[in-house]
């Protein structure tokens, strides 16, 4: 187990500094960011005097390493356009984004869990067509047009609910219910394939024929099983969470990850963006970290791999 957590953690750092590696070249291979801070009206004096201020005048590898070496130290920049350290940005966002994608997750693994597992007890009947359908429903629509239904009648026909801001509990419900309803699908169907092709092998037949309760043949035997493939994708939904909270935060107005990542980029805040980017796929990078050894530990097949 050692060894298997050891190379997970060798793989993860490689895909970090891949990442990084693209995104800072990708971000200033864009467009100049020089001309972007100087402004529309400025002219070549002063793009350059921008372009030697933030030290764009330099090698695109020498500013790669300047920017690792001091991400590294925890400095990260000051924000162009919030004129503040984006470390200082980021320690005020990121709860917000953490608690939304947190309670999105639980509530899909609540729902889509218990649906898949209904579904595969019952297939080819009313009840699996119905899983099927809301799975169906659930992945056809768009988050945007569902978050905005939610304000409409939960906001403007039945007040109910606070419309945005991140303030209190209430705020959280709607912009929840919609990124939970995204990643329902995916965990829904796996879950449902998994227990039926479970419940299909002879080992539940024979602990059936043992006399063993149903529960105990379902929860202990045969869920423990269907679940390892689950994990994994709950991980990956975990990691796109985190990436699609722009468009959730951005209706609701959540002050988080996302709304800084879109503000980011209309203003052209080239160091806010390079650390949101980072730290979302950090946050990604974990998630699947965690989801694989869940499942090295749930299966010690995965081990010698």
């Amino acid at each position: 187990m050692l060894i298997y957590t050891l190379k997970r953690v060798l793989l993860a750092l490689l895909v970090a500094l891949t990442v990084s590696i693209l995104t800072f070249g990708l971000l200033h291979l864009s467009s100049d960011p020089a001309v972007a801070l100087a402004g529309e009206d400025a002219t070549e004096e002063d793009i350059q005097l921008v372009r030697v201020q933030y030290g764009f005048d330099k090698p695109l590898p020498v500013q790669y390493m300047t920017w690792l070496t001091n991400a590294l130290q925890g400095d990260l920049g000051t924000s162009y356009y919030f004129g503040i350290p984006v470390s200082t940005l980021l320690a005020q966002r990121l709860p917000v984004t953490l608690t939304l994608g947190s309670c999105a997750l639980i509530y899909a693994i609540l729902f889509a869990v218990p649906l898949g597992v209904l579904a595969a007890m019952r297939p080819n009947t009313w009840l699996d067509r119905f899983c099927l359908s809301l799975a169906v429903s659930a992945q056809a629509m768009p988050s945007f047009w569902f978050g905005l239904m939610l304000i409409v009648v939960f906001c403007l026909w039945f007040p109910l609910l606070p419309v945005s801001g991140s303030d209190t509990w209430k705020h959280f419900i709607m912009p929840t219910i919609v990124l939970g309803t995204n990643a329902m699908p995916a965990i829904m169907r796996l879950t449902r394939t998994g227990m039926m092709d479970v419940l299909a092998t002879d080992y539940i037949r024979t602990a059936r024929a043992k006399g063993l309760r149903p529960n105990t043949v379902l929860l202990k035997h045969a869920l423990r099983n269907a679940v390892i493939p689950v994990i994994a994708v709950i991980g990956i939904q975990a990691g796109y969470m985190m990436g699609g909270t722009v468009i959730i935060e951005t209706i609701f107005a959540l002050n988080g990850m996302g709304l800084l990542a879109y503000e980011s980029i209309m203003y052209f805040d080239l160091a806010c963006m390079e650390a949101v980017v980072l730290l979302l796929c950090l946050v990604f990078i974990t998630t699947t970290f965690v989801a694989d050894i869940l499942n090295a530990w749930l299966d010690p097949r995965i081990r010698i791999r």
